[in-house]
């Protein structure tokens, strides 16, 4: 008899742990460049995570939400309260803390300054090289940029975490906005995993000297080799 009591008694305390609200709100939003309101992209898995912590609990641990390679972010199962939110390392000039109330599915926008913009790029297969022809724009001008890349991947999230092949060159050094710069990825010097008559996805990026900085991206491409 005292055994079946104590079983109806924690049947009983399962079930007020149990009726507890389910998380009923969300926060989404994509970072946008403060000059050009254009997406700032980013790396697959290796990109900025939004970090929140939630206002009223002493310690909090903080939540995290990766940004997918577009630049957007998103998380639907948040508790409805104020929350501090901040990017971490990122590749734009960091920003203070931002105070958000986060209630039913709620959107917010980043403004952003991004160390380094891939302008006017233009990528196509010639012959048996894709080549890739862009501009950089150094918006920080006081930190020279360390290095560009041409990456190609069969998904579209493609970037330097996320790739089947790549050509990168060193820069180390301050660019010109005006100068064109172009880089060729061989197809057969990549065979194993560039195959002729298959689609794939590229994209160049440009990494700026600044410690823990990610790779600024210019525009993805479709293209059948």
């Amino acid at each position: 008899m005292k055994y079946i009591l104590y079983m109806a008694v924690l049947v009983l305390a399962s079930c007020k742990l149990d009726n507890y609200p389910a998380p009923e709100a969300g926060l989404s939003g994509r970072f946008l460049d403060a000059e050009t309101n254009e997406p700032v992209g980013q790396d697959l898995g290796n990109g900025v995570v939004v970090e929140l912590r939630e206002h009223g609990y002493n310690p909090v641990t903080p939540q995290g939400i990766a940004v997918k390679a577009d630049g957007s972010y998103q998380n639907k199962m948040l508790f409805a309260n104020t929350y501090s939110i901040v990017p971490t390392a990122g590749n734009f000039n960091p920003i203070d803390t931002q105070t958000v109330v986060i209630k039913g599915q709620t959107v917010f926008d980043f403004k952003v300054t991004p160390y380094l913009r891939v302008k006017d790029t233009h990528i196509e297969v010639v012959g048996t090289k894709v080549v890739a022809k862009f501009k950089v724009e150094q918006v920080n001008t006081d930190v020279p940029v360390q290095q560009i890349g041409l990456y190609a991947d069969v998904f579209p999230n493609v970037g330097r975490y996320a790739q089947v092949a790549l050509i990168e060159q060193d820069i180390y050094d301050f660019v010109d906005p005006n100068q064109e710069y172009t880089l060729e990825l061989d197809i057969p010097a990549n065979s194993d995993n560039l195959k002729v008559g298959s689609q794939y996805y590229f994209r160049v990026g440009a990494l700026i000297q600044i410690d823990q900085a990610k790779t600024n991206y210019g525009p993805t491409f479709r293209l059948t080799l």
